[in-house]
């Protein structure tokens, strides 16, 4: 028996002790995943590119319409992301996983940087009104909302938020409201929309990594 037979067993444990932990990380992400149906939201995100590239193309580049039509689907996007955050388990989840505040961040953002760049290439060479910065700004509040929602009234009606914020938004385009708070009718460079959808979102993405969805199984 050589010197290299005699060490290598030893070192054969030392490497598995090194993988266990992000193994087991990976799993708990690839179950955090699943659970949260994040390819069923991807899916659905990449249908919401498709969408806004066809509207586009027939929408007309002025108008109330070429306004309207990509919110829509916009709100549509940030509704999705809100409905992942619905759990399953509802409290054993809460009282076992001391990982899940961090797996809910990331999930948050992470998602909405895809729906983000999804629609974004589904506007590439088309005329979205506004650009991609009015296109940040309101997926971004739009997404802040879907949250809040989720936590308030539970992750399977997270799109209420979205749904009823594009219910007072849709006419506001047609008004010449100041507020920057309906941030989708202000203009595209508007420091003040812009500070207050960021805000929405991340008071909606820091209420959902520390309470998660409202887990409405339990009353």
């Amino acid at each position: 028996m050589t010197a290299a037979e005699i060490g290598r067993p030893a070192l054969e444990p030392a490497r598995s002790r090194a993988a266990g932990p992000s193994r087991a990380g990976l799993r708990l992400v690839r179950l955090h995943a699943a659970s949260r149906r994040v390819l069923t939201c991807l899916v659905v995100l990449a249908a919401c590119a498709v969408a806004l590239r066809t509207a586009l193309h027939w929408l007309p580049r002025s108008g109330v319409y070429a306004r309207q039509i990509p919110l829509i689907i916009e709100a549509g996007a940030a509704a999705v992301i809100g409905v992942t955050t619905r759990s399953p388990f509802g409290e054993p989840e809460r009282a076992t996983g001391r990982w899940l505040p961090w797996l809910r961040l990331a999930a948050s953002v992470a998602l909405t940087g895809i729906a983000l760049g999804a629609l974004a290439a589904g506007a590439a060479a088309a005329h979205l009104a506004g650009g991609v910065v009015a296109l940040t700004r309101d997926l971004a509040g739009f997404t802040g909302i879907a949250l809040l929602t989720a936590a308030v009234l539970g992750g399977g009606l997270a799109w209420i938020g979205p749904m009823a914020y594009l219910a007072v938004t849709l006419p506001a385009l047609s008004g010449n409201w100041t507020t920057p708070w309906i941030w989708p009718a202000r203009p595209p460079h508007d420091r003040g929309a812009a500070i207050c959808a960021a805000l929405v979102f991340a008071a909606g993405v820091a209420v959902i990594t520390v309470r998660g969805a409202r887990d409405r199984s339990r009353e």
